[in-house]
């Protein structure tokens, strides 16, 4: 990632700004990450397993939406008293009560959201009508479970301005280091030789990272990528030619979208002059699209993380990933998109879930009850 600055001192009289970043030839220790989590012995339970397995090759659901039903089984069974091996027998004796009881206690004793006791009952729903499917239970208790009300709350949306100051941030860092870089000559002695080489390479790895930035912001606004999208992209994935990204979403749904010519033309500089360098670091990665500076793919979090720091160098708050693809959507529905274009190139299975951007276009909602109301 583009450094921050600290100060190291050069002249007797002045304490330049040393601009740091990753350096070109530098390796990378890895970190000490958390120790794993031990497996959970219901895990290993047939009923369990075979449920996962009905999740992740029938229903093809993506990585963190198996891990989110796996935890939710577990949960579940956890709540039941359910033993390894014994997890089928502890099912045909639930009832609705049991399973009231068990989204009660998620919503009072651990305090979840609403959306997320919505999905615990989705994971219910699924895990025992799957047993039903199979023969392994005569019918669901949660069939008789009513789905909670569901409050949405209207996505955060940059303006126009906004965004430009946001796409233009990477551009304004390498401005930032370059004036602090001249303010801060080196002192003209041999000894500070080797100090300016460095200083060179760090300044010219910012660069790159900085067109890694620009082109990741570009292909994320001008495509409404999600985070987990943008570090899945493959150089195939780009049809340069057609002006198309290939996007591989949730469940492993593929979806064509367009991208524009601000973002092909930061696409095309990253692709000839930043990732080359990024690449040859770390060539096993050699296929993928987007690269963190030590040449492997970007993960999710570290999408949110440049995002952030992008978002504070152009002085907004409360920018995330997500946040981009609310503001592509919006500002195509301001422009007269259809709904329907809007829902296909946001890969959204339920036109439901595109709707809430209508109500976030105020000035399109007022020009619509000017033109069509006769007392407006």
């Amino acid at each position: 990632m583009p450094a921050q600055s600290a100060s190291q001192p050069a002249t007797r009289s002045r304490r330049p700004v040393r601009v740091e970043a990753p350096a070109a030839n530098a390796p990378t220790r890895a970190r000490p990450g958390p120790a794993p989590a031990p497996p959970d012995p219901l895990e290993s339970d047939p009923t369990v397993a075979s449920f996962i397995a009905f999740l992740r090759v029938e229903c093809g659901l993506s990585a963190n939406t198996l891990r989110a039903y796996r935890r939710d089984t577990l949960d579940l069974l956890h709540d039941l008293g359910a033993r390894p091996s014994s997890v089928l027998q502890t099912l045909r004796t639930t009832g609705p009560r049991a399973l009231v009881e068990h989204l009660t206690t998620l919503k009072n004793s651990r305090a979840m959201a609403s959306t997320s006791i919505i999905r615990h009952m989705a994971t219910i729903k699924v895990l025992l009508r799957f047993l039903v499917s199979v023969g392994k239970l005569e019918s669901s208790p949660a069939d008789h479970l009513d789905r909670p009300t569901r409050w949405r709350k209207l996505p955060n949306v940059l303006s126009p301005r906004q965004m430009r100051d946001l796409l233009s941030a990477p551009d304004r860092a390498v401005s930032n280091a370059l004036s602090a870089a001249a303010d801060s000559p080196a002192a003209d002695t041999t000894a500070a030789a080797p100090s300016a080489n460095a200083r060179a390479a760090r300044l010219a790895m910012l660069r790159t990272l900085a067109l890694r930035d620009k082109a990741m912001l570009e292909l994320m606004y001008a495509s409404g990528l999600r985070a987990s999208e943008v570090g899945a992209l493959h150089i195939d994935d780009y049809k340069p030619t057609l002006g198309v990204l290939i996007v591989t979403g949730k469940g492993n749904k593929q979806r064509l979208v367009p991208v524009g010519k601000p973002a092909q033309h930061a696409l095309e500089r990253y692709l000839s002059e930043a990732r080359p360098r990024l690449a040859a670091k770390n060539p096993r990665h050699h296929t993928r699209l987007i690269l963190s500076h030590t040449g492997r793919p970007l993960e999710r979090v570290a999408v949110w993380k440049l995002v952030k720091k992008n978002a504070a160098i152009a002085g907004l708050n409360k920018v995330h990933p997500h946040v981009l693809r609310h503001s592509f959507a919006t500002h195509l529905l301001a422009g007269g998109a259809d709904l329907r274009v809007v829902q296909e190139l946001l890969g959204h299975s339920d036109i439901a879930t595109t709707e809430v951007y209508t109500h976030v276009d105020r000035s399109r909602l007022k020009e619509v009850h000017r033109k069509h109301h006769p007392r407006a």
